[in-house]
């Protein structure tokens, strides 16, 4: 019968254990997901920005040892990512791919002129500095015309912004919902025990002496909880490899790790904090209330 009694006890503790467990790594799941896109916005960012292209026009009298000589000066400006040629053959071609083959036919000569294709540093893709940038290139007597699009720089510009301080809302809101989601889970499991406590406070145990079972098993339960969500991530992010490179590639290895060990951290911080803040409130509450 003892022995029966002892089972059902253990599997009681492992089950409300095990329950606590899976909550709080849910609840880190998410939180991790959430730092993913924190860190990795300024990348998704950045790439949208740097494929904005610039396209410098030159005149119809510019040779084409001129236009390339103008556009390895361009490359080698702090505020170009890159710079791309086009020549009149290059530039024909994606005319017939928009136009059809035979629109060269109602021209004496060939009116595609020379460019040079600009993709803009993420930190200058702003309207401001690009209407610098077009005036400096303008500068020159071989360009005609430098061609941008002013609304979609200005649309992409607001939306990131907005974006972002969505973000930043979203991020801090779940951040809050994770310490209330993990503080809940810890409470019933320490609240629980509570008539353990207070048996031990009545034979004289010190506070310190009570509390350290239960700082131990938060910390535990924080550091494993921690470990299955970095674990979950990972297999996140290995999919999205896998399905989907492009995006990978937008990742920074190095934010992946740091987030997954800050996932870790948190774990350990939230469940040590819970645990602390609900074992005073028990050890101060009166006998006559424990049943409430």
């Amino acid at each position: 019968m003892k022995k029966r009694d002892n089972r059902i006890v253990a599997r009681r503790f492992i089950h409300s254990w095990l329950s606590s467990l899976i909550s709080i790594t849910l609840v880190l799941i998410l939180a991790g997901i959430g730092g993913m896109l924190a860190v990795n916005a300024r990348s998704v960012s950045d790439y949208f920005k740097e494929n904005i292209r610039l396209s410098v026009i030159f005149d119809m009298n510019t040779q084409e040892i001129d236009a390339l000589r103008y556009t390895d000066e361009l490359s080698r400006k702090d505020y170009v990512k890159e710079a791309k040629f086009i020549s009149k053959e290059q530039g024909t071609q994606e005319m017939k791919s928009v136009l059809g083959e035979d629109f060269l036919e109602v021209f004496d000569l060939n009116p595609v002129p020379l460019s040079t294709d600009l993709y803009i540093k993420s930190d200058y893709v702003h309207p401001d500095s690009l209407r610098n940038i077009q005036a400096e290139i303008m500068m020159n007597e071989s360009v005609r015309e430098v061609v941008w699009q002013e609304s979609v720089i200005e649309l992409i510009t607001n939306n990131i912004e907005k974006i972002g301080v969505v973000l930043a809302v979203f991020i801090a809101l779940l951040l809050f919902i994770s310490f209330f989601l993990v503080n809940n889970t810890v409470r019933l499991n320490v609240f629980s025990k509570r008539f353990n406590i207070h048996a031990m406070k009545l034979v004289g145990a010190k506070r310190s002496f009570i509390r350290k079972p239960f700082i131990v098993q938060g910390i535990w339960q924080g550091l494993v909880s921690g470990i299955l969500a970095s674990l979950a991530l990972g297999i996140i992010v290995y999919f999205i490899m896998a399905d989907f490179p492009q995006l990978y590639n937008l990742m920074n290895p190095v934010y992946i790790a740091a987030v997954c060990a800050g996932v870790i951290v948190l774990g350990i911080t939230l469940c040590l904090i819970s645990t602390w803040i609900v074992l005073n409130r028990i050890l101060s509450l009166p006998s006559d209330e424990l049943y409430y």
